[in-house]
């Protein structure tokens, strides 16, 4: 059955109305005044002399993760080629690692708990958009990865998402809701795979 064209004149004019509403809203920005000028100190200063220390100066790398308001614990081993937005919004417990190129992408909280480990190329992403909404809107849920936990190569942990204490999170995997404590996770969408055997402490 052919649209006969008063409606597609209607749709139109509706599609025209939601597109000038979200190019309104998008010209009011998610970000305060204190963190703009965050980000810009941090992406044009902070995170080029990050990228520029020695890959075994990890003390520097977590001075000056602490001038931009994170929170580190000792030891910690960041590389120089981890990618941090926000830092402010990043906490980092004792005795833990974050791989080569991995991203951590800060909007909202993220913290790491001691004792994990996330390899290279994994992504840490605490920032989404409503979709359900025209102008989709920024969102900052947080990210929480508990204590002797394990984010592999490659595994994305979507906002929102907590993994619970001793999780591993397979080569990968594609994390999207909380992942059980000491269990082991593959895939996309990631899922349980096998219990992962606790060790004394």
């Amino acid at each position: 059955m052919s649209e006969r064209p008063s409606d597609r004149v209607g749709a139109d004019t509706q599609d025209d109305a939601l597109e000038a509403m979200s190019l309104a809203d998008r010209a009011v920005s998610p970000y305060t005044t204190k963190e703009k000028i965050g980000r810009v100190l941090w992406n044009y200063v902070g995170q080029k002399l990050f990228r520029l220390t020695f890959h075994n100066w990890y003390g520097v790398r977590n001075g000056l993760l602490r001038i931009f308001g994170a929170k580190i614990g000792s030891p910690v081993r960041l590389r120089p080629t981890v990618l941090i937005e926000q830092p402010w919004n990043l906490i980092v417990g004792d005795n833990s690692s974050v791989g080569d190129r991995a991203i951590v992408y800060c909007l909202g909280k993220v913290t790491i708990g001691a004792h994990v480990s996330v390899s290279q190329g994994a992504h840490l992403c605490a920032g989404t958009h409503d979709h359900r909404k025209p102008d989709m809107p920024l969102l900052r849920p947080p990210i929480v990865i508990e204590d002797y936990a394990w984010v592999a190569a490659d595994g994305f942990v979507g906002p929102n998402v907590r993994v619970r204490e001793g999780a591993v999170l397979g080569a990968r995997g594609c994390a999207m809701k909380d992942l059980d404590a000491w269990s082991i996770y593959a895939g996309n969408p990631a899922v349980k795979v096998k219990d992962r055997a606790k060790f004394s402490r």
